[in-house]
């Protein structure tokens, strides 16, 4: 008997927001898992990248509202990205 496939959470979800999965056979070695992995390394850096660039807007006392407010928004997202990288990283290890 063979093993069932593998899933895999993407870090990505679809454009009406559900959840993506990969099923695969468990190795991680399709080209669709490397595009998966790639994109996981771009939100974390992105994320990276928007931290440091809060750090100095919090600091400035001349950012607007507006500004913070559109940085909470983008800081919200890349949360939610770190997370869903998190979630999917930490399903893989534990196999």
């Amino acid at each position: 008997m063979s093993e069932p496939p593998a899933t895999r959470l993407l870090p990505w979800v679809s454009p009406d927001g559900k959840t993506c999965i990969l099923l695969s056979d468990g190795r991680g070695e399709s080209g669709f898992s490397r595009v998966a992995d790639r994109m996981e390394d771009v939100q974390l850096e992105m994320a990276d990248g928007l931290l440091e660039h809060a750090a100095d807007m919090l600091g400035d006392e001349a950012a607007t509202d507006r500004q913070l407010r559109y940085l909470g928004q983008q800081l919200s997202a890349a949360l939610r990205d770190v997370r869903r990288v998190a979630e999917s990283r930490g399903e893989r290890a534990g196999r």
